[in-house]
């Protein structure tokens, strides 16, 4: 074949590849990654497990029912390993006030996790806090969004890590914990950083490899957050943690994976996640410009048609909440971040705990600003220390 014949076919298949993508038909069903008809399915949503909607009035017997409910959305959950939660370390250094090493712990029998845990230097036991990295749809790193990669890591490594920082406002949040007399602990979640693709780090395969998944009768987005409630039993099994001053933080996605894992796991008594918060009708409604793209990175099955967010995040009541979201940020409507804050006081007043949970909307993006970060902080001295 001729550079000239070759140059012909390459514009034809291009000339076909966008008249196919153009294709549009008259009648449709689906605009916006929505189905037309969203507004009648939220009407349709009545959560009758939520804590005042349900007939359950005993608080603790309405928690556990939930809570299953939850778990059962979750489907099948990873195997625990047979020999617990062991760890190996696979690289130390020491840093200003603390040590840091790379891990690789059993959280499955199915598959290891690379972590990193700061300790403090000193005398422990010490409060802990699970830091939960965001999804920002960049996976090619994820622990290392919260922590300062380590010199064993490659230097694209480090340097991805250093360029996503803007998000934290040039902080890494985990080593400010760290310095601030904090264990912390950051694993991987699944699809991100070496728990990623062999073909490499790809947003567009999310979801592809999610529908795989279920096709073993497990959801992806739930793996996620199986594996946050395993690390946190790892890091309460740490002999330099206090395994009764736990906490756990996040931004983004992170901030998702805080709330759930605070409404599941009691080992949690103390968390602080930064702008993902809202409600279902506000969030999946043609109201805004934008509307939901996590999709399976959140996505437990059914589970609307029982709980909405504030619902299942209110599964943490009494312990200690503190939710920042931001006014500009785009990603969560501020209507509907008001509206689950109520719902959320509302669940914690009724249990006598008003004083136990925060809820503030700042003045700015999508972003984890260091104020928030020493916000954060804060709040975990007061209800951790």
């Amino acid at each position: 074949m001729t550079t000239r014949i070759k140059i012909l076919t390459a514009i034809v298949l291009l000339y076909i590849t966008m008249a196919v993508s153009a294709q549009k038909r008259e009648k449709y069903e689906f605009s916006r990654n929505l189905p037309v008809y969203a507004d009648s399915l939220i009407k349709d949503l009545t959560y009758p497990l939520a804590w005042g909607n349900s007939t359950i009035t005993d608080f603790s017997e309405w928690k556990r029912t939930a809570r299953q409910k939850v778990f059962d959305c979750m489907l099948t959950p990873p195997p625990a390993p047979a020999g617990g939660y062991e760890a190996k370390v696979l690289f130390e250094e020491q840093r200003d006030g603390y040590k840091a090493r790379k891990l690789e712990i059993r959280l499955s029998r199915y598959y290891t996790v690379p972590a990193y845990v700061l300790i403090p230097d000193g005398k422990g036991p010490f409060p802990a806090v699970n830091a939960l990295h965001d999804h920002g749809a960049h996976l090619f790193i994820g622990k290392e969004k919260m922590i300062r990669p380590l010199a064993c890591e490659d230097s694209t490594v480090i340097r991805d890590a250093d360029e996503w920082l803007a998000g934290y406002e040039g902080q890494f949040f985990g080593d400010y914990l760290a310095k601030n007399g904090f264990v912390v602990l950051s694993t991987d979640a699944p699809m991100w950083g070496e728990r990623g693709q062999q073909e490499g780090a790809r947003r567009d395969r999310y979801d592809m490899i999610a529908g795989n998944m279920m096709m073993y009768g497990i959801d992806l987005s739930a793996y996620m957050t199986y594996d946050d409630i395993a690390a946190t039993e790892f890091l309460a099994s740490m002999p330099e943690v206090d395994a009764n001053r736990i906490g756990c933080t996040g931004w983004s996605m992170g901030a998702y994976r805080s709330w759930m894992l605070a409404a599941l796991s009691d080992r949690i008594k103390a968390a602080v996640p930064i702008c993902w918060m809202v409600t279902t009708d506000e969030q999946m409604s043609f109201k805004y410009q934008r509307t939901e793209n996590g999709g399976f990175a959140n996505c437990f099955p059914g589970l609307r048609r029982w709980l909405d967010y504030p619902h299942v995040a209110s599964l943490a009541c009494p312990n200690a909440m503190l939710f920042i979201n931001g006014a500009q940020d785009k990603l969560f409507p501020v209507p509907g971040v008001e509206k689950a804050f109520r719902i959320m006081h509302d669940v914690w007043q009724s249990q006598g705990a008003a004083d136990k949970l925060e809820t503030e909307i700042w003045d700015m993006p999508h972003s984890c600003p260091r104020e928030a970060q020493r916000r954060a902080l804060e709040f975990f001295k007061r209800h951790l220390r």
